[in-house]
């Protein structure tokens, strides 16, 4: 394997224990930055704005007036709907951080943009709402 010679193998160590430095490095990058992502999306003609953080906890919930036009319970799924993209809306900054960082084909790479797309899952096309066919 590395035969006798003393020198190429403290080489060998060197280079191994460098590139577990750049390795950790970049995963502690990654974690900082993903860390301060944020998403937002935008329902009902943007009455409805929704902002979530990396953990997908809302941060933000702004409604405008025109949301009176609806009822409660229209209002509740237009929220859902609006927050379910604002945490898909997630991945896709999440993927930029793996690429910058880690590298999209590293396995830390795949095991985040992974967790995050089991997490959060792109919403199914919706049909309009009584709101936007309303307005």
């Amino acid at each position: 394997m590395l035969g006798r010679d003393p020198d190429a193998a403290q080489e060998m160590l060197h280079s191994w224990t460098a590139e577990l430095s750049t390795r950790a490095q970049a995963a502690a990058e990654l974690s900082d930055r993903v860390a301060t992502i944020t998403a937002s999306a935008v329902g009902a003609d943007g009455a409805v704005r929704v902002t979530v953080a990396a953990s997908g906890a809302v941060t933000d919930l702004q409604l405008d007036n025109r949301v009176q036009r609806v009822t409660g319970s229209e209002l509740a799924g237009i929220i859902m709907a609006t927050l379910a993209r604002a945490q898909a809306g997630l991945i896709e900054q999440v993927s930029v951080a793996v690429h910058d960082t880690v590298g999209t084909d590293s396995e830390t790479g795949r095991a985040v943009t992974d967790t995050f797309a089991r997490r959060f899952p792109r919403p199914p096309d919706e049909q309009p709402d009584r709101w936007e066919q309303d307005a």
